[in-house]
């Protein structure tokens, strides 16, 4: 049910092999027809990418965890992706936004709250994945006013799926040929139990525009990445 209302756009890349191994250098990204080389059509959608997910990371179960936020910054890691937001369901229709705030104090400062009292859910925004995670599996199915919360995982609203991809597309490669559309936060190349590409992957971006944008453009011609 949750593919129907995918986009599917198809798109072509050429990929010339070198001699020897295989060594690849940072792609080019142009707006042409293929020219010579090995042809592989990619197709690229829109939609949730929870639907083929990497591994997730443990998860924390226990619950009354003391948090430093500081330890849960990972070198390199991006802050407060759309990866760290989450939905929370069925909230008191009279929970006021500091009220709100005040669950997730332990889990740092947001950089969004949200609030629709009349249909009672919300969304945050948190620094990090590993805090969203902690926040999740303490608060969901917390009493609150005598109504149970419902935490997830908010749907991921600029991502795209892709599909048909050469073994030879890394997570760095696949990042910088979307990137020329705008920012990314992250790109994943799917493998398999034993580290082998399945040849599909995703692409989420942080923010709506620069996804439209690069389905419009592989919309209108190929999209070509070279090596």
């Amino acid at each position: 049910m949750a593919n129907r209302n995918l986009k599917q756009v198809r798109i072509e890349r050429t990929f010339t092999p070198k001699s020897g191994a295989d060594m690849v250098s940072p792609p080019q990204q142009q707006m042409m027809t293929p020219g010579k080389g090995m042809k592989r059509s990619l197709e690229v959608s829109e939609g949730d990418p929870s639907l083929m997910p990497p591994k997730m990371e443990e998860r924390e179960e226990e619950r009354g965890v003391t948090i430093d936020i500081k330890s849960f910054l990972k070198p390199g890691e991006k802050s407060y992706t759309q990866r760290c937001r989450l939905f929370v369901g069925n909230l008191p229709t009279d929970i006021t936004e500091n009220e709100f705030k005040k669950l997730f104090d332990k889990y740092g400062e947001p950089s969004e709250v949200f609030i629709n009292r009349d249909r009672g859910f919300g969304f945050i925004r948190l620094e990090s994945r590993t805090l969203a995670e902690i926040a999740k599996a303490e608060l969901d199915g917390m009493v609150m006013k005598s109504r149970p919360l419902r935490i997830r995982f908010a749907t991921h609203g600029a991502a795209l799926t892709v599909k048909n991809l050469s073994h030879v597309i890394s997570n760095e490669l696949l990042e910088e040929a979307f990137s020329m559309f705008g920012p990314v936060e992250r790109a994943v190349v799917i493998v398999d139990d034993r580290g082998r590409a399945t040849g599909k992957g995703f692409v989420e971006f942080a923010a709506k525009p620069p996804a439209r944008k690069a389905l419009e453009r592989c919309s209108d011609g190929a999209f070509l990445l070279t090596t």
